[in-house]
């Protein structure tokens, strides 16, 4: 597929000839893959290999002497191994829909996994590899898994450290078996192939067997939500979900055979899980790499025409852009500001379903060439769209990247629903929302404005919890979400905030955090999390972390070139510095909405510590617990 290319002068008569999708009622959809869904996700994984054996699958990276070496993997190829992988665990006595946890950072081997247990008509169970080990005995005996994939020595260890809380686990497999001991409770993953060989060796129908008596109503997956009180919940979603998904995306035709994908998301995350699962159903390749902060110099080298990403990825990469312009300064400076003025009056226009034309297709056609086209080469200049999920994305932000050719199609769903239950569109779309519901997905607002959404997508219900199954799933299917929003008249979703962060300060005001806390991220270039509070409380106040990379240039100009991180977000520069974007920030908030005061905290929050998700998202209640005296000392 092309690269994205500004419109210009010429191209205008044919962008306006362009029939524009103006409400989902008008959306071309392709019926006859949704009613033609595969049975389960081996079914649809049988089926891409036999369509396009030969056709690259994956794309991962091997670490060598002199860098990253990139290998291709074909759908027969990943079959190869999938197959000794499935029929290993048929031989361990894994029966169907018995639960094989996945404990392990993104990469190759996760995919393998998971589609062996697939075939194997197993049901995963996701585990991120920085879950404390109180918490992964927990998932592992609730879930009642009997074998676990691990990624490396430290997840085997964990493993043992809780050996006696798990006697269900009769096998741990490891991915990367460097420094580790083997004996008869972990072995290798090349010999869980070896042993999965023999076995088909003398039963060689075994895996058809397995796909062919999974059905769509079958357990595929448990998935434990991050909760930030009590145990997590683990989610069951079944055959049909992810079938579902795969069809409804393919169906609203943003993504075809020829795009490739760059996965780094947590697999474990259900945003990750629904991007491995599409190109099993649609046909194109992944590359799949887990590093974070490779991610810039992967996107070089794949050169992907797409990539999922939470918010805080857009934001760092804007508020990079944005920074080294404003260091080069004069006519460098002077052209960023103005191709970024221009493009946004062209995005503004498409997102009303129009085209650029005179002066304004004239001078985007301008910019592009010489600003555009170089921050698409900065994302390896073959990008057509990106995907946002799992949290807010700032619609400054969003806005931006659209003005320099990258859309941004912000989805919103949750692990409850699958992941995708709404998405914006690639020829339909609203900036500061979430897009129209897939199809076959209903979306409601009750009267307290709560989402409500109801289809294929949505959980059987939460594991070993009625009750809380109870709680979110109403007698005629209605999903409760959580999330305050609202649909317009063009049917797009707009999500105001999670209902349980609203909060009502002492004077009777309801503030919104989120919505405060993305308006901040796309105002400072050196903010990397901001928590707003103030429940009972008589006036907001915010905890503010930096970002340690951001904040180094801006400490060289400012006279603390070599200073510790603690000692630059500690100094009376960087307070004034915070102090003006706070004042930007409330110039645009009501009067009970201002942040009147705020600490920057001497570290910034980790997903290591528990402060935010694997997928980058805030857990607002550990914070404001952790930080309890900084909090409380705003109001003394």
């Amino acid at each position: 597929m092309r690269s994205p290319t500004a419109p210009t002068v010429e191209d205008d008569a044919m962008l306006s000839a362009q029939p524009q999708v103006h409400s989902p009622a008008e959306e071309p959809i392709d019926e006859s893959v949704l009613n033609n869904r595969a049975q389960s996700v081996g079914h649809m994984y049988r089926d891409r290999v036999a369509k396009t054996p030969d056709a690259v699958a994956y794309k991962y990276a091997e670490v060598g002497a002199n860098g990253d070496i990139w290998h291709s993997v074909t759908w027969r190829e990943a079959k190869d191994h999938t197959d000794a992988l499935s029929a290993g665990l048929i031989a361990l006595g894994v029966k169907p829909e018995e639960r094989v946890a996945i404990a392990s950072s993104t990469r190759i081997e996760w995919a393998y996994a998971d589609l062996a247990n697939m075939t194997a008509g197993a049901a995963t169970t996701t585990i991120y590899p920085t879950t404390i080990a109180d918490d992964v005995a927990f998932i592992l005996s609730d879930s009642d898994s009997r074998v676990v994939f691990a990624e490396d020595g430290a997840q085997v260890e964990k493993l043992r450290s809780i050996r006696d809380q798990i006697p269900g686990v009769t096998k741990v497999v490891v991915f990367d078996a460097s420094g580790v001991d083997l004996d008869d409770w972990v072995m290798t993953l090349s010999d869980l192939e070896e042993q999965g060989r023999a076995h088909l060796a003398s039963n060689p129908g075994a895996i058809d067997e397995r796909i062919d008596g999974c059905s769509p109503d079958k357990l595929a997956t448990i998935i434990y939500t991050s909760g930030t009180t009590g145990r997590p919940k683990g989610v069951r979603l079944l055959h049909s979900s992810w079938s579902y998904e795969a069809a409804a995306v393919e169906a609203i035709n943003i993504l075809g055979p020829d795009d490739l994908q760059y996965l780094w998301l947590p697999l474990a995350h259900v945003f990750g899980k629904v991007l491995l699962t599409l190109p099993i159903q649609i046909g194109f390749p992944t590359a799949v790499d887990g590093r974070i902060d490779k991610i810039v110099d992967n996107l070089a080298v794949v050169q992907p025409t797409f990539m999922g990403a939470a918010p805080r990825i857009f934001e760092k990469a804007f508020n990079r852009i944005k920074m080294m312009m404003e260091e080069e300064g004069g006519v460098k400076l002077k052209l960023f500001n103005w191709a970024s003025s221009v493009g946004k009056q062209v995005s503004e226009l498409r997102e009303q379903g129009k085209s650029p034309s005179g002066m304004l297709a004239f001078q985007h056609g301008l910019t592009d060439k010489i600003i555009g086209t170089k921050i698409r080469d900065r994302f390896g200049g073959k990008v057509r769209f990106f995907i946002s999920g799992s949290a807010a994305l700032n619609r400054d932000v969003a806005r931006w990247f659209d003005a320099m050719g990258l859309q941004i199609a912000e989805g919103y769903g949750m692990t409850e629903s699958s992941a995708a239950s709404t998405v914006g569109r690639l020829v339909a779309y609203k900036y500061g929302s979430v897009g129209w519901p897939l199809p076959g997905t209903e979306i409601r607002i009750a009267e307290d404005g709560e989402v409500l959404m109801r289809g294929p997508g949505v959980m059987e219900g939460y594991h070993n919890n009625p009750t809380a199954t109870a709680e979110a799933l109403d007698a005629d299917g209605w999903l409760h979400t959580g999330d305050i929003g609202e649909m317009d008249e063009r049917g797009f979703l707009r999500l105001t905030d999670r209902k349980k962060d609203l909060f009502k300060t002492s004077n009777g005001k309801y503030v919104a955090p989120s919505v405060i806390e993305a308006t901040f991220k796309g105002l400072c270039p050196y903010v990397s999390q901001l928590l707003v509070h103030g429940n009972d409380r008589n006036f907001v106040s915010a905890l503010v972390t930096l970002d340690a990379d951001a904040i180094q240039g801006w400490a060289a100009e400012n006279g603390m070139a070599g200073k510790s991180y603690a000692e630059i977000v500690g100094s009376d520069a960087a307070k004034a510095m915070v102090q003006g974007y706070i004042d930007e920030l409330n110039g645009g908030l009501n009067r009970w909405e201002q942040i009147k005061k705020f600490s920057i905290l001497d570290r910034d929050l980790t997903v290591e510590d528990g402060e935010v998700t694997p997928s980058l998202k805030l857990k607002r209640k550990v914070v404001a617990d952790k930080f309890k005296d900084v909090l409380d000392a705003h109001y003394s």
